[in-house]
């Protein structure tokens, strides 16, 4: 209690303290602000106004500073990338050139920019029908252009490929429209399919038959988010009244607002594909037959939608469609990238593990094999930074190695017992070696080490030598059970080849 006491005073006594010395600190800078601003009164007009010309430049200078160092790092990521430019067809051919020269399969990428070049050779305008399975894309087609051999199923999800029709405008212009396989399905790659082919094409009719689900409204999302022309069709409109469908069109028109995108009240139409009904007559005698009719299809807001799109959107339809292509490729070139750099990093750990049970299999000394080491995990390291667009300092290196060292003590015991394991799984091993443990032992170190590295470098895009350790601390384990048989069997060809 006592204490409690003593300390309280004392933060009373401080806070006095700090009162009196701010009293005096303002008092003062008051009392020379007043001083210098009598003293520019009385000195010619320049001297004053130049005066506080350099007191405005010092306060906007700071503030800009503040802004660098503290404001502008918190900028997220996705807002600086939907700040970058629309990519060009130069820009994204340099850089298939250079990721070709580096190594990386570009053929899909290529692909899209062969694809984009044939059709703007052919002319023409591509519809895309886009939309989830059983919403009547294929129906709506049909509706369109009759002669057209489209096959429709009641149960839905009849398109399992892209296919493509002619149709012509109000003008004669000849269009193409596409229809797509509906997003949804159990068929793995059909939705993947689709929104390739809706970036490919210059408009979409994305068909639904009511209000928008959570995939349809991601869909919706996307193909805002590329800046494509696009319709919304409710499809089905027949089964709901006049007030019904007003209702549904505006909370359509609302989803996209709270996207962020924007739609005009004209792109927003209701429809009705037709198609055959089941109609149960009753006879004379009393008997019921179900017999199938032919419904009439109300198309027509959709047609104006067309037209008016295609004659007054501002911007060409071509350069809107080139872009979303060249997005396209470019994201077929990150994952071509990304695979490569799991077949390299696989290359590159397995390279170093297989060094590192050499250089433990070879070492002579004690101490040598932990030269050896060192030296083979500082040029894993940077072999696997440079993979994936990271320059480290040597500092970095040099810690995150330091860091993961000391925690290889903590799981040694472990290590050992699971690489002895792995050597007795073996037929003919017999009674292992300790030399040939240890060897093993290291390689599964190094093989976690380069894989909890990969890990760290995908999360961060650099080299963060506390969090790269942290992540090694933590999976080790398990790196270690995975890789138990992969390393002990190199460290056994080592052996043998070195025997």
């Amino acid at each position: 209690m006592k204490l409690d006491k003593f300390i309280r005073t004392v933060l009373g006594l401080a806070i006095v303290v700090v009162f009196f010395i701010a009293i005096g600190a303002l008092l003062f800078f008051t009392q020379t602000a007043l001083n210098v601003w009598d003293r520019l009164l009385e000195g010619p007009w320049i001297l004053r106004w130049g005066y506080v010309g350099a007191m405005i430049g010092l306060v906007v200078l700071a503030i800009y500073l503040v802004w660098v160092l503290l404001i502008r790092r918190k900028t997220p990521a996705a807002k600086k990338a939907a700040a970058r430019p629309p990519l060009s067809r130069d820009e994204i051919e340099a850089r298939l050139r250079d990721a070709e020269t580096a190594g990386v399969d570009v053929s899909e990428a290529q692909r899209e920019l062969q694809e984009l070049a044939a059709r703007q050779q052919a002319g023409g305008i591509h519809l895309c029908f886009f939309g989830e399975i059983s919403t009547g894309k294929s129906s709506l087609i049909k509706a369109l252009v009759p002669e057209a051999n489209v096959a429709i199923d009641v149960v839905g999800g009849s398109t399992g490929d892209v296919r493509h029709y002619r149709w012509r405008d109000s003008e004669g212009s000849e269009i193409l429209l596409t229809d797509v396989p509906g997003t949804g399905g159990h068929e793995e790659g059909l939705d993947e399919m689709a929104l390739e082919e809706a970036q490919r094409a210059h408009v979409v009719l994305f068909v639904c038959d009511g209000d928008l689900t959570r995939a349809e409204s991601q869909a919706v999302g996307h193909l805002l988010a590329l800046d494509k022309p696009l319709v919304l069709v409710m499809n089905k409109s027949d089964r709901f009244t006049v007030e019904e469908q007003a209702a549904i069109m505006q909370k359509l028109l609302q989803r996209v607002d709270d996207m962020g995108g924007s739609l005009e009240r004209d792109k927003v139409v209701a429809v009705s594909a037709g198609g055959e009904l089941d109609v149960v007559q009753r006879g004379e005698n009393g008997e019921e037959q179900v017999m199938r009719r032919q419904r009439p299809a109300d198309i027509g807001v959709l047609v104006v939608a067309i037209n008016r799109l295609l004659e007054n959107e501002a911007q060409p339809l071509d350069v809107r469609r080139d872009r979303a292509v060249f997005r396209l490729a470019a994201e077929k070139l990150v994952e071509a990238e990304e695979e490569y750099r799991v077949q390299r990093s696989e290359q590159i750990i397995r390279n170093s593990t297989r060094k590192a049970v050499i250089g433990s299999l070879a070492a002579v000394s004690p101490g040598t094999d932990v030269i050896i080491q060192g030296y083979i995990g500082t040029t894993m390291t940077q072999e696997l930074c440079k993979l994936y667009g990271a320059a480290p300092r040597d500092l970095d290196i040099e810690e995150f190695l330091d860091l993961s060292q000391s925690r290889v003590g903590k799981t040694l015991p472990l290590t050992l017992a699971v690489a002895g394991n792995g050597l007795k799984a073996f037929p003919g091993i017999g009674t292992v070696a300790g030399g040939l443990v240890h060897a093993v032992a290291y390689g599964l170190i190094f093989d976690a080490l380069g894989r909890s590295l990969v890990l760290t470098l995908k999360q961060h895009g650099q080299l963060v030598p506390k969090a790269a350790a942290k992540e090694f601390e933590e999976g080790i384990s398990e790196h270690i059970e995975a890789g138990v048989r992969r390393v002990t069997r190199l460290a056994l060809e080592e052996k043998a080849d070195a025997g």
